[in-house]
């Protein structure tokens, strides 16, 4: 996992008038929980956009009136209508206790049933899995070279060493399926 530097400014007044006056300077406020306590802060809004707009996931080394936090970003919270940043939740991490995270899919290869006609469908972006921080990577990689047509592979045939899944084991994850022109051949053939 990469690393990402992110500095920020403890605050001290809470509430909805003193956070609409963070986000009126282009300020975010933010949270970090997980540690020995919660710590409210806020963050330049310029310096997360490379953080949030980008489909790499990071750990975030966060100096916060100069004190390291290790984290991870948890939580976004946008405005409804002008898809401002409302909110951020850091989780801080431990070497030695696993997390939950989301980490994006990508497949490898070309699927047999692609070869015969059908279309390569990725039914989920993103897992979520638990391991130590250390040991989540950038992307799970699905090998799909010997996926047929018709078929698909659940959250339950993966394996990743130094990870668990937690998706529920029957989440479809990849399939092949059958497009019009492979239909229209396979009825042909038929007759």
């Amino acid at each position: 996992m990469k690393t990402f530097e992110l500095s920020g400014v403890v605050r001290n007044d809470l509430g909805r008038k003193a956070a609409k006056n963070i986000r009126i300077e282009e300020n975010i406020p933010c949270v970090l929980y997980g540690g020995k306590e919660n710590i409210n802060f806020t963050v330049k809004a310029a310096d997360v956009r490379k953080l949030i707009y980008t489909p790499t996931i990071y750990e975030v080394k966060l100096t916060i009136d100069g004190k390291e936090h290790m984290a991870v970003l948890k939580d976004i919270q946008y405005h409804p209508v002008s898809d401002n940043i409302l909110h951020i939740d850091f989780l801080e991490v431990d070497a030695k206790k696993p997390i939950v995270f989301s980490v994006p899919i990508k497949t490898e290869g070309l699927a047999a049933g692609v070869r015969a006609g059908g279309k390569l469908v990725l039914e989920v972006r993103k897992l979520k899995v638990k391991a130590l921080c250390k040991d989540i990577p950038e992307c799970l990689v699905v090998n799909v070279e010997n996926l047929e047509l018709g078929k698909t592979i659940k959250a339950g045939e993966l394996s990743f060493p130094n990870l668990q899944i937690v998706n529920n084991k029957e989440t479809l994850v990849v399939g092949v399926k059958m497009t019009r022109a492979a239909r229209g051949a396979a009825a042909a053939a038929e007759k």
